[in-house]
């Protein structure tokens, strides 16, 4: 078939949303002729690069850009790039409807950028439509907001105030009522479609990855010295992430012979320096700053398990890497960690107040500590789960059959259509063909 994707952000080599993009076209392109409509300022000379190095014959790049506003990072990296982002969504939408008239397409895809709450013209091609994933309805729960300092409860104000304005878009809910399957990464998002009209929602993660960072995780094996136990987080220090509760947990878990490291740079830093040293734990938790890729993977590969308390993460990729790496998650249930984490590769704790997070998430510490055969298993397990769902050779396998079905589908629910035509032209009905 003919599959036209849509990938603002789509990046050869990077991880986040420019590998879905990238990943998902080059997979898809396996099985099916692929089109991607991408934007040419940040990423066209990577891609171009790197097809010269290893074409995929079946994949054709289409860079769209404004005319007006070819740069999207001119005026910064926030508000601004969402502007261009939905402008750019509109250009895409021509382009696409020329290249459809060109190549006749039997299914257009909208991967990236991963967000509800922003429509897709491309949903209003007379051909199926899917949308996803996608996602951004997950939210810190309330009680959670004691500890947040004024900025941070502006900040998560301010965001649900703009994910209400894009809901409420009418593009937005003619996005969801005209795609034929739309795929959200979390439950809570996978509700708020339903509410704007979504008629077939699946959940499933955003994240994947490519074998060859499989192959490179698979180098880090668990630690054969129990002492000292060292636990990790990795990732920005925002107050969204959760390390506060991982550094409460943490001392609340009383491990002696125990470190916490975090691998990252933040707002939230002294923040969490000076809770370490008032809980008493100070002198074991350990920040690292960011680091390269490379120094972050071989601080994990000391560590026995990756501590995630994300309040709202559509995401999660730390965590494949993580589980990739043969290391159990400890997280909360919620968000995208809560779609990848199961009871089998590590411990997804309920998140209803700040001191029941807390304390379980110390009982996860605790049992990973003392129990070397837990945690190997869970981090065996937790590996067999990534090859099996999560490497983007099966996340594009999965994508061509859905495909299929889909147009599988759309072929059924047409042919009672043609044979109506000749009736009604007879009685006077005017039939109009799609562009």
């Amino acid at each position: 078939m003919n599959i036209l994707i849509s990938a603002y952000s789509c990046e050869p080599g990077k991880g986040s949303e420019p590998g879905v993009g990238w990943n998902v076209a080059r997979e898809v392109a396996k099985y099916h002729d692929v089109w991607v409509l991408t934007r040419p300022d940040e990423s066209g000379a990577v891609i171009d690069a790197e097809l010269a190095r290893h074409p995929v014959p079946s994949l054709h790049v289409v860079y769209c850009t404004l005319p007006f506003w070819k740069d999207s990072m001119r005026w910064g990296q926030s508000g601004a790039m969402q502007i261009h982002y939905y402008l750019w969504q509109i250009q895409a939408y021509f382009v696409a409807r020329r290249l459809h008239r060109e190549i006749g397409f039997d299914i257009a895809h909208h991967v990236t950028f991963v967000r509800h709450s922003t429509p897709s013209f491309l949903s209003l091609l007379p051909i199926p439509f899917i949308w996803g994933p996608v996602g951004g309805g997950e939210s810190a729960p309330k009680p959670f907001w004691n500890d947040f300092s004024l900025r941070a409860k502006v900040y998560e104000t301010a965001r649900a105030w703009f994910r209400g304005i894009g809901e409420h878009d009418p593009f937005t809910r003619l996005t969801v009522r005209r795609s034929t399957v739309v795929r959200a990464t979390t439950e809570d998002t996978a509700q708020r479609l339903r509410q704007l009209g979504a008629k077939q929602v699946q959940i499933i993660s955003e994240t994947g990855l490519p074998d060859e960072e499989l192959l490179r995780l698979a180098q880090y094996p668990m630690p054969a010295s129990s002492y000292p136990v060292k636990f990790i987080s990795m990732g920005r220090l925002l107050h969204w992430k959760g390390f506060h509760l991982g550094v409460r947990a943490f001392a609340a878990a009383n491990l002696p012979d125990a470190e916490y490291w975090l691998c990252g740079e933040g707002p939230e830093r002294e923040r969490l320096q000076a809770l370490a040293a008032e809980l008493g734990v100070g002198d074991r938790v350990e920040f690292f700053g960011r680091l390269p890729r490379q120094q972050s993977l071989e601080k994990l590969g000391e560590c026995i398990a990756l501590v995630h308390p994300s309040l709202h993460d559509s995401g999660g990729w730390v965590c494949l890497e993580a589980m990739a790496a043969s290391r159990p998650v400890i997280c909360l249930d919620l968000g995208g960690p809560a779609v990848q984490v199961t009871e089998e590769t590590g411990f997804k704790v309920a998140a209803d107040t700040p001191d029941q997070a807390v304390t379980d998430l110390a009982v996860a510490m605790q049992r990973l500590a003392t129990d070397v055969d837990l945690r190997v298993q869970m981090g065996k397990t937790a590996r067999q789960r990534v090859e099996q769902v999560f490497a983007w050779e099966r996340v594009g396998r999965s994508l061509a059959q859905l495909y299929e079905d889909v147009a599988t589908q759309a072929a059924i629910v047409s042919k009672p259509l043609h044979r109506q035509t000749a009736p009604s032209a007879a009685v006077g009905l005017q039939t109009t063909k799609p562009e």
